[in-house]
């Protein structure tokens, strides 16, 4: 039987005969950042995706490909599990398999991606979004052509109505935000760019953590590269911690409820792939507050002119609030620290205006 790295090398040159729908983003060293880290820092700019975050990569990728998983009598390996989820085969494009529409629920950014690739494929969309997703985010999903339903609080509760309007109109795919192993896929393609951009191994890569899609994809991509040690550092906000709660329960854990202001991380319980991976791969979990969060968001503005919103904050805060120099010194990251890359995963709740709520809301004014 083929190893592995065949299908992902096979499901790589699949992605690139097809053209993905997102772009190459920058990669460049922050020397504000650097200053304040003590240590080099890179930012990986998701933020100039066309859909503003890096969910179009894992999004674009599943939407563009269709997966014949065996089980249905098709594919290759075994029935995927957490375990043996690489052993798949890109085959044909959803757009010539007639799919009628996509549905996918979302607080906004992994629904931004799917209705930008659904425009793109000629694909209608369904995008279900919970109460909290702001109204200007709403108006940019209806922009993209996008039906826009409004259902739930949480992100789970969204997640649960698209599963029954998927299961209820056939033809219809459903496309989750996070938790599907295309999107991980998808997702890796950040880090063969760090392979072409960067002139030595990273010393770590920081990035925000929701449902955990963006961390699966990248300590895959990581173990692809060959840099199976590079640690990843794991950013939460308090309220939307489920990753955090599981690394330290051993298990996988449901929060309650959704108390954090970062909505887009707003998961209540995270992916089983990625605690499974936090016991394989340096991972380190690590919770900032709200305020932690909307600092960052104020500083990297001042900084580089670029302005993010609060689950992008909490992997800025890595370096504003000294994580990376504490993980430094309790030995975790080492001394003579290789580029830190900085994920800067972008995000479509933000605002001007949403920035001063924030802090209102917060006590920062």
């Amino acid at each position: 039987m083929a190893e592995p790295s065949d299908f992902m090398g096979l499901a790589h040159s699949n992605m690139k005969k097809q053209g993905p729908l997102h772009v190459a983003t920058p990669l460049r060293e922050s020397l504000a950042l650097t200053k304040v880290a003590g240590t080099s820092v890179y930012i990986k700019l998701e933020s100039s995706q066309p859909t503003g975050s890096f969910k179009i990569r894992g999004i674009g990728h599943l939407c563009k490909t269709d997966c014949k998983y065996p089980g249905s009598g098709e594919g290759v390996g075994g029935k995927p599990t957490a375990a043996t989820w690489p052993w798949f085969v890109p085959l044909d494009k959803w757009s010539e398999r007639g799919c009628k529409r996509f549905v996918c629920c979302s607080g906004g950014n992994a629904g931004m991606a799917a209705a930008y690739s659904a425009r793109h494929l000629s694909i209608p969309a369904t995008i279900v979004v919970p109460s909290v997703t702001p109204p200007s985010t709403v108006q940019r999903l209806k922009d993209e052509g996008a039906d826009v339903i409004i259902h739930g609080k949480a992100l789970n509760e969204s997640i649960s109505y698209g599963e029954e309007l998927v299961a209820n109109n056939p033809g219809s795919v459903f496309i989750s935000p996070f938790d599907d192993p295309l999107i991980w896929e998808g997702h890796s393609s950040l880090v063969r760019e760090l392979e072409e951009d960067l002139k030595e191994k990273p010393g770590a890569v920081v990035l925000s953590v929701g449902g955990g899609g963006l961390m699966n994809g990248v300590v895959e991509g990581l173990r692809h590269a060959g840099w199976a040690d590079v640690p990843v550092v794991a950013m939460e906000t308090h309220g939307a911690h489920s990753f955090n709660a599981a690394v330290k329960a051993g298990r996988l854990v449901t929060l309650p409820e959704i108390t954090s202001i970062a909505t887009t991380l707003g998961l209540a319980t995270v992916s089983a792939q990625s605690l499974k991976l936090s016991g394989e791969h340096p991972v380190f979990s690590e919770v900032v507050t709200d305020q932690d969060a909307v600092r960052a968001v104020e500083r990297f503005l001042d900084d580089e002119k670029i302005l993010v919103e609060p689950a992008c904050g909490a992997a800025l805060a890595a370096v504003y609030c000294g994580i990376i120099e504490r993980l430094q010194v309790e030995g975790k990251l080492q001394q003579a620290l290789g580029p830190v890359v900085v994920v800067v995963c972008g995000g479509n709740n933000i605002s001007m205006e949403q920035l001063r709520g924030f802090k209102k809301k917060l006590g920062m004014l």
